[in-house]
């Protein structure tokens, strides 16, 4: 999952997703927003056939965007991972 870092700050972070869907930002999305650490966290889709998705998350204060991000995108595809059929 390509990812470019639009802005960021010790609160707030703004990214691109390069190739990805609305179901995966959703569900991204849903995870961020249940975090205590998060103030506010969505996606913007822009144009379908010109802009990739752009991110945003705000945190609380003491919290840094960039870790708590790539800690749940990594505990989302460990929840995918151990997923048995």
């Amino acid at each position: 999952m390509p990812v470019k870092v639009l802005q960021q700050d010790k609160t707030e972070l703004r990214v691109r997703f390069i190739g990805e869907s609305h179901t995966s930002l959703q569900v991204l999305r849903e995870r961020l927003n249940s975090d205590k650490g998060v103030d506010y966290a969505n996606y913007f889709p822009g144009h379908p056939d010109l802009d990739e998705p752009e991110f945003f998350i705000r945190t609380n204060k003491g919290v840094d965007p960039a870790k708590l991000l790539k800690k749940l995108l990594s505990d989302i595809q460990g929840d995918y991972t151990a997923l048995k059929i």
